[in-house]
């Protein structure tokens, strides 16, 4: 069985030969005699494993002294409350909704406090990001809060909000390591692994220490206070041990390629591909506003129901598989993550040619 082209948007495709280096090492992870899926996370080994992995992501996004990185669990959904329980000191926040996850994040928020949504893209199904350049932001808001990619709707902020001075939050799930960044101009920017990074069970949060206190609400238990983790290393309790060991080589594969600046230039090329048939293809469209198109998601349709049921099923008999859009929106998507050869969207865009020529 060869391997097909995986466009999931998570769990998503793995570059292979970080696939192919841990099934080498499946047994016997450098000469232990175990796998990492059997070593105590308070091992020698382990330690070097986890230490490593963050060295290399701070090297990656040049993340500065005063951040510390936390490889945590429960997804980023967990943090939708653990922020406004660990930020929200004044019990006020602003939310920026541009998608499913944001509109998530702004209601748990609402359950520890005043959740004030100061944009919104949903009176166009979220296929735009709104301008955020002098937001109605109160006073008082502990932080301003985004999804920057959104990963349903295939859109992505080109430019920063505007935060007024307040502490700026991100979840970046589905852009990690997808383009070089200034960590500093975020107070916290995390996301879940399992879209560009690693296998699901793996989050990781960034952030700046000053946000990092005994403070928290009333009633948070230990487990979802930053501070617990910070302390701790990532070892307060038993880590995701086997996700965080294949997060690292893909750090060092990411590495290896050229870094940040070299990956967004190949997903800018990928994403050409894909988007310049979609602009001149008489069947196939793009749904999202020119300007605020995600580099990882391309949602697309035909504009026909039946015609799209039928693209996805022949496609996956062509081995391009995880083309069906997310229920909420219908149509196709393609997910085309770091690990997406630059060939798997030449591929799908002659199969898409072709589809379009006999139907």
């Amino acid at each position: 069985m060869s391997r097909v082209y995986n466009f999931s948007a998570g769990p998503a495709v793995l570059p292979e030969e970080v696939l192919r280096e841990a099934a080498e090492e499946m047994m016997d992870y450098k000469g232990s005699g175990m796998s990492v899926m059997e070593m105590s996370h308070r091992s020698k080994v382990y330690d070097t494993i986890i230490k490593e992995a963050e060295a290399d992501l701070r090297e990656l996004m040049n993340i500065p002294d005063h951040y510390k990185v936390l490889f945590l669990q429960g997804g980023a959904s967990q943090q939708f409350a653990m922020i406004p329980m660990n930020l929200m000191k004044n019990k006020k926040a602003a939310y920026i909704v541009t998608g499913q996850w944001a509109k998530k994040a702004f209601q748990e928020g609402k359950l520890y406090g005043e959740a004030v949504k100061v944009a919104s893209s949903e009176d166009e199904t979220f296929s735009y990001i709104p301008d955020c350049s002098n937001l109605d932001i109160p006073e008082d808001a502990d932080y301003v809060y985004i999804c920057e990619n959104n990963t349903i709707y295939g859109t992505k902020y080109k430019k920063l909000p505007d935060t007024k001075g307040h502490t700026l939050v991100a979840d970046v799930s589905s852009c990690f390591l997808s383009e070089p960044v200034d960590v500093s101009e975020y107070g916290i920017i995390y996301g879940g692994v399992q879209k560009n990074i690693g296998p699901a069970g793996v989050v990781i949060v960034i952030i700046r220490e000053d946000l990092i206190t005994e403070d928290t609400l009333p009633g948070t238990p230990t487990m979802l206070k930053y501070k617990t983790h910070a302390d701790a290393e990532s070892l307060y309790n038993t880590p995701p041990a086997y996700g965080i060991y294949i997060c690292g080589k893909v750090f060092k594969w990411i590495k290896k390629m050229g870094g940040l600046a070299v990956m967004k230039q190949r997903n800018e090329e990928k994403a050409k591909i894909l988007y310049d048939f979609l602009d001149q293809s008489r069947m196939f469209k793009g749904t999202v506003r020119k300007e605020d198109r995600s580099l990882m998601n391309v949602p697309f349709i035909t504009g026909d129901q039946e015609l799209d049921a039928k693209f996805v099923k022949e496609a996956e008999a062509a081995g391009f598989v995880n083309l069906k859009g997310h229920r909420t929106v219908g149509g196709m998507r393609a997910s085309i993550y770091n690990a997406m050869p630059k060939e798997g969207v030449e591929k799908l865009v002659a199969f898409m040619k072709k589809f379009e020529e006999e139907n």
